[in-house]
């Protein structure tokens, strides 16, 4: 009895607002210890800022009329602890943190919704377990609150000095923190050390109304004269020009695969065979990364613009009407038929509606395709997709360009549909019904599918005269999986370093097709900005607007579109790290010459965003 009227008494006093903001900066500790902090240590202007961002709601709070406070402070618990769940599981997805501006995609909900079984983690119940214990005692009428009497002139007096306290804590330090993070607008983690979460949150939302003021340039004319001022790469020499001229280029997005099972092997099986064996006889680019942490629509806007993606598919969703210098304009420049296939349906990321707008001679959906016989995870099977493309291309007036978009190896990675399992080759062992396995056979398939279509094109005559650039889109793991590092550390004289798990991340597959040329590797790295370039190199087409560059030229480094860096030797994530050693470079021992190269990196990075943005807010290139 004595311990019910305790925590009713405790339950409406203030004390219940101070216990309820002292669990609201123990669930933001959670929220960063497992997303920002997990691998480098919190700095305290975070650590500050979020204990003055959690006194100043607090003081709000504390001077609302009677039982109100009680009841806004539980609505405010519940709300910040849904959203740093939230954050905390996107992140696991995504490793990036929700943003006000991917409201417009919930329609594709489902992309994440699907693997949420796979990345719930039982101590993210941490973040509800006051709510439930709360709701547990007002069921239980253990805990009422009451509506109390008028306040005295002395008690006004005190929350009136709370109040102005709670603002004034805001307006001197959340203000600054805010104005800090948005300084770093392009890398979130960066924007939650500076900020914190919530004034990272804060910032975003003011920024989705202010998001065309914010832009660096305005109009073509200032745009157009900066992308005149970027670095300008030299050939290493000129002889592939208009190599591929007049002859058929098929691109194929592999969906999700990711570079590390290239030419790896488990329980004895090779997990790529077919991609192993084209790339050993073509040229393989085993330094090629995703330009963010990002989605499908992100690879493809990418590939045919040579410009970086805004947000999570913003692009093809909220700005999918734009004009670009796309790369379809390149190939009509010479009469190639152009043709676009995926074997899902036109709605899916506005894609009917983005290449709609494009002089594309050939739209083909999943409604296009005459067999819809085998459906993986609800889209065309990857073999009967390469089958009827076949089909299409042998009735095509060449040279024609195609873009084909691959669909199988999608998450859940579950080949829920496909009808002969047989098709996987491989045994995942240890790792049979985890995310991890799932993936590897997932990727199998798709690469039985894949060598099923150079079968296809050999066959019909096609292979020969055809160059053909394969590519991963995306990761299809989470950067941290346990099984993936596990796999990783197999045969490894040191564990993988952070900077090489963060490498992994981005990397993926690709390779190209040149007659002539045969195993070729390609180390330096590149991304998909660089695909619209080299093809116009290769092809001798006329390319006017690329921040990508000929990947045959001396270009050493590439940006991703959250202010990361890649070189051959170094890797910029808010500061610069070696490669090879995984460790934060010492500026103040580094040689002038190597301070004012990696300077140069991050200014060129910072006017490409810069540009990209701009370009894609205001339609510059209309």
């Amino acid at each position: 009895m004595v311990k019910k009227e305790i925590i009713h008494k405790v339950g409406n006093s203030a004390i219940f607002v101070i216990l309820v903001g002292l669990l609201l900066l123990g669930k933001t500790f959670l929220f960063y210890h497992n997303t920002i902090a997990v691998n480098e240590t919190l700095e305290m202007q975070t650590i500050f800022g979020t204990i003055c961002f959690i006194v100043s709601i607090g003081c709000f709070i504390s001077i609302l009329p009677n039982r109100t406070t009680m009841v806004v402070a539980i609505i405010i618990d519940f709300l910040m602890s849904l959203l740093l769940w939230a954050d905390h599981i996107y992140y696991i997805f995504s490793n990036n943190v929700l943003s006000v501006a991917q409201i417009g995609n919930l329609q594709y909900g489902e992309e994440i919704a699907s693997t949420l079984p796979m990345i719930i983690q039982p101590k993210q119940i941490l973040y509800f377990l006051d709510i439930l214990v709360i709701i547990g005692l007002w069921i239980g009428k253990i805990l009422v609150f009451e509506k109390k009497e008028e306040k005295t002139k002395k008690e006004l007096i005190i929350k009136t000095i709370v109040g102005i306290v709670g603002i004034g804590i805001f307006c001197f330090v959340g203000l600054t923190y805010i104005k800090n993070g948005e300084q770093v607008s392009y890398n979130k983690d960066l924007q939650i050390r500076k900020a914190t979460i919530l004034g990272y949150h804060i910032s975003d939302i003011t920024n989705s109304f202010t998001m065309k003021q914010q832009t660096k340039y305005k109009n073509k004319e200032d745009m157009q004269k900066a992308y005149q001022e970027l670095e300008k790469y030299q050939l290493e020499n000129d002889q592939l020009k208009g190599i591929l001229e007049n002859q058929n280029v098929i691109i194929l997005q592999l969906e999700s695969i990711q570079e590390f099972v290239l030419h790896k092997e488990i329980n004895g099986k090779a997990i790529t065979p077919n991609l192993n064996e084209f790339l050993e006889e073509n040229i393989e680019f085993t330094n090629m990364h995703m330009q963010s942490y990002s989605t499908t629509a992100d690879s493809e806007h990418s590939t045919i613009t040579s410009l970086y993606p805004v947000e999570n598919g913003m692009c093809f969703s909220k700005y999918g009407t734009n004009t670009y210098d796309d790369i379809f304009k390149l190939f009509h420049q010479k009469q190639y038929h152009t043709s676009y296939m995926h074997g899902n349906y036109p709605y899916f990321w506005n894609r009917g509606n983005v290449y709609g707008r494009l002089n594309i001679k050939e739209l083909v959906f999943k409604e296009q395709f005459e067999d819809l016989s085998e459906n993986i995870n609800g889209d065309l099977s990857d073999e009967l997709f390469y089958k009827q493309a076949i089909e299409k291309w042998k009735k095509y007036q060449t040279p024609f360009f195609s873009y084909i978009v691959s669909v199988s190896s999608h998450i859940p990675f579950t080949l829920e549909g496909l009808q002969d399992r047989s098709k996987i080759t491989i045994d995942v062992g240890k790792y049979k019904n985890t995310y991890f396995g799932n993936y590897l056979e997932a990727v199998n398939y798709a690469d039985y599918a894949f060598g099923e279509l150079i079968k296809g094109l050999k066959k019909e005559g096609i292979y020969e005269q055809t160059s053909i650039l394969v590519f991963g889109d995306h990761n299809g793991l989470t950067m941290y999986d346990e099984e993936l590092i596990d796999f990783l550390n197999t045969n490894r004289k040191q564990n993988i370093t952070e900077v090489e798990m963060k490498l992994n991340y981005t990397k993926v597959a690709a390779g190209l097709k040149i007659p002539g040329i045969k195993s070729k590797k390609i180390e330096k790295p590149i991304n998909k900005l660089d695909i619209k370039p080299t093809l116009a190199y290769l092809c001798n087409l006329e390319d006017k607007f690329s921040l990508g560059n000929n990947i045959f030229s001396n270009k050493d480094a590439v940006y991703l579109n959250n202010e990361r860096i890649i070189t051959k030797k170094y890797y910029y994530d808010e500061q610069w790290y070696d490669i090879q050693t995984g460790e934060k470079l010492d500026w103040e021992k580094l040689e002038i010459e190597t301070k004012e190269k990696l300077n140069k990196y991050y200014q060129e990075m910072k006017k490409q965003l810069d540009i990209s943005n701009s370009v894609i807010i205001h339609n510059l290139l209309k």
